[in-house]
């Protein structure tokens, strides 16, 4: 029996005994064609990235996909979220984090919706929801994925976003080689967004 756990913007998610569906709802409001070609194509191109995420990093693990019902079927990840739990041990987990977001990276993969509350703890820290993620070896994007990790970290974790955001750039240079590039885009991307909120 299938249950109803959480719902976003994009999709319903459903919870069976040890997996979960991610459902990608009709949008009403969209050209029936349209919609039913965004879904598709979305819901193909996160099954793609799942199957190689699994590969990089501990994330739920990809079961299957249906294009037709733009549907994906995953492993239930029993844990806390990593919002609950970050500020307790914040300088190891902004260190894994660092690591984990240079892998993907480094691997062309660019999250989209970095926060912690994608994020859920176990033994590990599994980054999940790959619901607007994409290809892509652009500095550029992935200085965007950064910005939006330390936004979300300032809004939710404000007490000690700084301290943890510092960890998660020092450990990211690490382990991709195009960090110095991304970190000066990132200045450029941060710079954008002020000037933006001053206009």
């Amino acid at each position: 029996m299938s249950k109803l756990i959480a719902q976003g913007a994009e999709a319903k998610i459903y919870k069976n005994k040890s997996s979960i569906l991610k459902d990608r709802f009709l949008k009403t409001y969209r050209h029936p064609e349209l919609d039913r070609r965004l879904r598709k194509s979305r819901t193909k191109r996160e099954a793609k990235v799942m199957l190689k995420v699994k590969e990089i990093i501990p994330t739920s693990k990809y079961i299957s996909h249906d294009e037709d019902e733009m549907n994906i079927e995953m492993e239930y990840l029993p844990g806390d979220v990593l919002k609950n739990v970050f500020e307790k041990n914040y300088k190891t987990h902004a260190k894994v984090l660092g690591k984990n977001i240079a892998l993907l990276h480094k691997h062309g993969i660019i999250h989209g919706d970095l926060t912690t509350s994608n994020m859920i703890v176990n033994k590990e820290i599994h980054v999940i929801d790959f619901g607007l993620s994409f290809f892509s070896d652009d500095a550029e994007d992935m200085a965007v994925d950064l910005h939006l990790l330390k936004q979300a970290l300032e809004s939710k974790h404000y007490e000690v976003f700084e301290s943890a955001f510092d960890i998660i750039k020092k450990e990211y240079s690490k382990h991709n080689p195009k960090a110095k590039e991304i970190i000066e885009r990132l200045k450029i991307v941060e710079k954008r967004g002020r000037y933006k909120q001053q206009h």
